[in-house]
């Protein structure tokens, strides 16, 4: 969990993860240099599965995951937003899923406020193997890929980390382009989490400039590239 700032909402996040964790399981949380209480509300819990990691300086989203996915160590690594609900029996369906594929991405409920249309766009199931359309899509933009929504296998860690260095946003979809591109990716059609819609969501809320567009499917191109000839290594290496 990447945290900045959500002393709101934390700690009913928090709530709903740890009936799902087995007693060895982890909660990996790194705050990043927030200016409220989120770290005081989170050592207030007391749980010896939360390992809470301070950060001294601000770094943003995209390095604040990256470092968190860095520090954990179990078989199945959940990515989970600061203010979402987790759903009774999402860790059961996703690591069910992961028995067949490197990484699952969900489906999800909102609260708060409405979705936009965009936001709306759900996964289907047997669109799990189309692996080039879901590039495609994914490139376009209308794949929805959130990392509240997905999990992946240890096995597929040395290939998602570190972030490529020129990665700023979407680290999501970084996580789906190597799923795919490794034929390893797993659609879960029910919705895993419901997830809180307030102004202070990272996620875009309106439509952006077509020079930031542009920017991001530059991005990942080069995510694309990055990702192929990594996966390429890991085969010649086993090979």
């Amino acid at each position: 969990m990447a945290a900045y700032n959500g002393a709101a909402h934390i700690e009913e996040q928090i709530a709903s993860i740890l009936p799902q964790l087995a007693p060895g399981d982890e909660l990996v949380i790194v705050d990043d240099s927030s200016t409220d209480n989120t770290a005081a509300v989170i050592e207030a819990l007391q749980d010896p599965r939360i390992k809470l990691i301070r950060s001294s300086v601000n770094r943003g989203y995209v390095r604040t995951f990256e470092a968190a996915l860095t520090a954990s160590s179990g078989e199945y690594i959940f990515l989970s937003d600061q203010d979402d609900v987790w759903i009774p029996g999402r860790v059961e369906a996703m690591v069910a899923e992961l028995g067949h594929a490197d990484v699952v991405a969900s489906n999800f409920g909102y609260f708060g406020h409405t979705p936009r249309k965009i936001e709306s766009l759900r996964l289907r199931g047997s669109d799990s193997s189309r692996r080039w359309a879901n590039l495609m899509m994914l490139w376009i933009g209308i794949r929805p890929y959130y990392g509240c929504a997905m999990a992946f296998r240890r096995s597929i860690k040395d290939v998602v980390l570190p972030f490529p260095s020129f990665l700023v946003e979407t680290h999501d979809q970084w996580i789906a382009l190597v799923g795919n591109l490794a034929g390893s990716m797993a659609h879960l059609e029910a919705d895993s989490l419901n997830r809180r819609l307030h102004d202070n969501n990272t996620t875009p809320k309106k439509a952006r400039s077509l020079m930031l567009i542009l920017r991001s499917r530059i991005m990942l191109a080069r995510a694309f590239l990055v990702a192929r000839a990594r996966l390429r290594a890991r085969s010649r290496a086993r090979s």
